[in-house]
């Protein structure tokens, strides 16, 4: 038996819970799916005796949900521009494996209670109204509630595999296990707690309706599953942006040192990736997560850039 699968990803709920802060937000999320966590699952149906196949659908086995950032309202000066290159790489690198979902973001002023800080169990009603900015996401917790119910009750789909943690889809999934045979997966977007010593919880409203969970996604998968740096586009390449790498500063101060020996940043980045054996046999880019690793390959390209020179 094949479980013909289908993962539905909480843009928003990714990011924060799992990618924000890391290096890995260049993520290719057919690879982590299909070939990480889909097949580390190990769930076997009722009425069977051995654990079947996964596949993912070849058409649009990743529904991506998300809405556009605002620029203003985003935290970095490239927050638009980078999320723009990444769905771009996404649709090149994949193609009909994903699909994009958007919704959109709604930006207003509202007023509302802020909290006492003097006496802070003070009832909202007692405390003073204050005018603020509301940043809300719209669409994306409806749009995954439809897709996944319309998706199971076609029977296009022998499993369903939702990553968020976020209750306002519960509903959808309560519907789909009560009048379909469709298996429902669920993916907490967040680290495994060996690795950051927090556990987040699963949402008791998400597993509770779930025939299997897994509570975290490990940083060796996120690793393994990035896409190329350089993702061929229709006209041009599409390339990671700086930004995002583990220490953006490290990694600008490197390719200013080493741009003299190195000519273009394609060259360098083909130089960054390989093994080098001066450093450990470790390759130079996976250095620049520290203060002390960016140290060592400084030297070296001031000792190369003096020998050569």
């Amino acid at each position: 038996m094949i479980l013909r699968t289908r993962v539905y990803i909480d843009g928003y709920n990714l990011y924060y819970g799992r990618l924000r802060k890391t290096p890995y937000k260049w993520l290719d999320p057919v690879m982590l799916f299909g070939s990480r966590i889909l097949p580390s699952i190990g769930y076997i149906p009722a009425g069977h005796k051995t654990v079947p196949g996964v596949e993912l659908l070849t058409d649009a086995g990743v529904k991506y949900f998300t809405a556009t950032i605002m620029e203003k309202a985003a935290k970095a000066a490239d927050s638009v521009s980078s999320q723009m290159i990444y769905h771009s790489a996404l649709r090149a690198h994949l193609g009909s494996q994903i699909e994009v979902i958007k919704g959109y973001y709604s930006l207003t002023a509202v007023t509302q209670r802020s909290v006492d800080q003097s006496d802070p169990r003070r009832w909202p009603r007692d405390c003073q109204k204050v005018l603020v900015w509301k940043l809300e996401e719209k669409q994306t917790d409806v749009n995954i509630a439809l897709q996944l119910y319309d998706d199971a009750i076609q029977g296009s789909v022998d499993q369903v595999v939702v990553v968020s943690n976020d209750t306002d889809i519960a509903p959808a999934l309560q519907l789909i296990r009560k009048r379909t045979d469709v298996v429902i997966g669920l993916v907490v977007p967040a680290p495994n707690p060996r690795e950051r010593g927090v556990l987040r919880q699963p949402n008791t409203d998400l597993s509770g309706v779930a025939h299997w969970t897994r509570g975290f996604i490990d940083e060796q998968d996120l690793r393994a599953a990035q896409l190329p740096r350089s993702v061929e586009g229709k006209r041009k390449a599409i390339t990671k942006p700086e930004s995002w790498y583990g220490r953006p500063d490290l990694l600008a101060k490197v390719i200013d040192a080493a741009l003299p020996v190195c000519k273009t940043r394609s060259a360098f980045f083909k130089w960054a990736v390989t093994r080098n054996l001066y450093l450990g046999n470790q390759a130079p880019l996976d250095l620049l997560l520290t203060d002390e690793g960016a140290n060592d390959v400084l030297q070296y390209i001031a000792k190369y850039a003096s020998d050569k020179g």
